[in-house]
């Protein structure tokens, strides 16, 4: 079976792509699953990350298969992914780049970051057009929210006016994913007893029932 297709997309620069799909890479391959990462962002972030992380675990990445494409090896770097695993994790620039479209129209779900702010609520917008003309579902994820914050139900209200579902889980503003991150990990190794740990097994687990693969 070919493997199912998560593209993290969001136009802001900052959102948390590359934090949300580092972590989950991790906490897929920790449950078993054949995992590949693959970074589209001309910035690189997660190639930095998956470098300390192979420093640290080895070749393989801790059972995480990586590559870095853009333009015309976009696309055969992801079928051979597609082919050889059960689960791509895509890292998308913050612009609506051909890349993006692309990474957008393979995908099975598009996973759009928001932290609890007005400026990330309305630079959903194009990525939520974008997944509409491709006709690929999407969900937004609330990250680096706040413990206690009205804005986060303002802003959930204003999101469920688009007709787009909101995750159920939601990922913390803590410092446990930058620290992770510094070390090339995912915080179900670094910090397995942490909070952090649980809000990414959630949404781990909720996103891979939305791809069918719970």
């Amino acid at each position: 079976m070919p493997a199912r297709i998560l593209t993290i997309a969001q136009q802001k620069g900052g959102a948390g792509k590359t934090t949300i799909a580092a972590q989950l890479a991790v906490a897929y391959a920790r449950s078993g699953r054949r995992v590949g990462l693959l970074d589209i962002d001309p910035q690189g972030s997660l190639a930095a990350w998956f470098e300390v992380r192979r420093a640290l675990v080895g070749p393989d990445g801790g059972g995480i298969a990586f590559v870095q494409a853009a333009g015309w090896r976009l696309a055969t770097e992801l079928e051979r992914l597609r082919r050889d695993l059960d689960l791509v994790l895509i890292d998308s620039p913050p612009h609506a780049e051909t890349e993006v479209r692309l990474a957008v129209r393979a995908a099975d779900l598009i996973l759009v970051p928001v932290q609890p702010s007005p400026m990330d609520l309305w630079a959903t917008g194009p990525t939520l057009e974008i997944a509409r003309r491709e006709k690929t579902p999407a969900v937004v994820v609330f990250n680096r929210t706040p413990a206690k914050s009205k804005l986060v139900e303002a802003v959930r209200r204003k999101i469920a006016e688009t007709s787009v579902p909101v995750a159920d889980s939601v990922l913390g503003n803590r410092v446990a994913f930058a620290s992770a991150m510094m070390e090339g990990r995912g915080v179900l190794e670094s910090h397995p007893r942490h909070v952090a740990s649980r809000e990414v097994t959630a949404l781990a687990d909720e996103i891979a029932g939305r791809l069918g693969l719970a």
